[in-house]
């Protein structure tokens, strides 16, 4: 089982960003960590697995005090045994914390971070929204290096308006000379309520299917090229540093999400968390939990689910999964030059990596 904790706090927020997210406000940080705690101790005895990853995402996680840190990484090992974790991972802003930031990360228990970076290119991170420089980026997988932390992803982006491919380019090659263990290059979205996705709908922003096909192509040769493994669309890892929190939702296992507007799933089961942060707190200090809604998941939802994460991997999905149909669709994605199949298992290769979403629909 995964657990995932949702930090919902930012200084600033991004342009880009869908998840439920806000600056501090009026809400004390102080109560929500201990409304987080207190869901967790009402959660975890009722789920049958041991924990197997360990997950702070937000938000920023990495803007919490030192003090408001060790309070939250004290209290979850009082339910967690860290030593059984395969993994623990922060998500961490490059503005947000300094050498003896890093240094209290690794002893808190974390063994891996993802520096939100997005690009090395100042007029992208302009246009991003994005509160750090290059140079504090850079300079953050340094903190983390010198701090002993045992793996580094920085994340990046690409299609993002005014970004040129010889600015991807060179962000890519700048990601690569920092040596990370990790990069995650992920395709711009436009999401629903996103000053983006306003700017799509006026006509201010414009997607292009090739051009996002075209930057996709250079990140996979650039970072293959530098001994990254291109294991899932999206993330690329040296050996032994595939994120295993995120092969955990892949392969569909079950997941715990704490913290408001987090989903979990478990025993066939999905719920959501009230996505409002005063709210959840009040909820958790009178219910134990911020349930606002839930769903039975049958086995034609997941037998989707799994196509369509399944087919985003290096692993690929079983052709067991498919209808006769779909699985003369995946012979002739073997015939384009788009998938390949090896006993029973139907992976994408080539070409076929960048079009992953629209087969995946073909299929299911």
């Amino acid at each position: 089982m995964l657990i995932y904790l949702h930090i919902p706090f930012c200084h600033r927020v991004c342009p880009y960003c869908s998840f439920y997210k806000h600056t501090p406000g009026t809400t004390p940080i102080g109560a929500f960590i201990d409304a987080l705690v207190l869901e967790l101790r009402h959660r975890l005895p009722s789920v049958n697995e041991r924990p197997r990853t360990l997950y702070l995402g937000g938000g920023t996680p990495s803007m919490l005090s030192p003090s408001h840190l060790t309070r939250l990484f004290g209290a979850l090992r009082e339910s967690i045994d860290f030593a059984t974790l395969d993994e623990v991972t922060l998500e961490a802003n490059p503005a947000t914390f300094d050498a003896a930031k890093a240094r209290l990360f690794r002893e808190l228990g974390v063994t891996r971070v993802s520096l939100g970076i997005q690009s090395f290119t100042p007029h992208v991170l302009e246009i991003l929204g994005r509160e750090h420089s290059v140079a504090q980026a850079s300079e953050s997988v340094s903190l983390l290096r010198e701090a002993g932390m045992p793996s580094v992803n920085i994340d990046l982006m690409f299609s993002i308006p005014g970004q040129s491919k010889a600015d991807w380019e060179a962000t890519l090659r700048h990601a690569i000379s920092l040596k990370p263990d990790h990069i995650s290059a992920y395709n711009l979205t436009y999401e629903e309520d996103t000053a983006f996705f306003e700017s799509l709908r006026r006509g201010e922003m414009r997607e292009n299917e090739d051009h996002d096909a075209e930057f996709f192509h250079l990140a996979d040769e650039l970072l293959s090229d530098a001994g990254f493994d291109h294991y899932e669309t999206s993330n690329y890892a040296r050996p032994g540093h595939h994120s295993s929190h995120n092969h955990g939702y892949w392969r569909g296992e079950d997941y715990l999400g704490l913290g408001p507007s987090a989903v979990s799933t478990l025993a066939g089961v999905r719920w959501k968390n009230i996505p409002d942060t005063a709210r959840y707190v009040a909820q958790v200090q009178s219910l134990g939990h911020a349930l606002s809604e839930s769903e039975t998941l049958d086995a034609e939802a997941s037998r989707l689910e799994r196509i369509a994460l399944g087919l985003r991997t290096r692993d690929g999905i079983s052709l067991d999964l498919l209808s006769a149909d779909s699985r003369e669709r995946a012979v002739h994605l073997v015939v384009e030059g788009l998938a390949s199949i090896r006993g029973n298992q139907l992976t994408l290769i080539h070409h076929g990596r960048a079009l992953v979403d629209p087969i995946a629909a073909e299929l299911v």
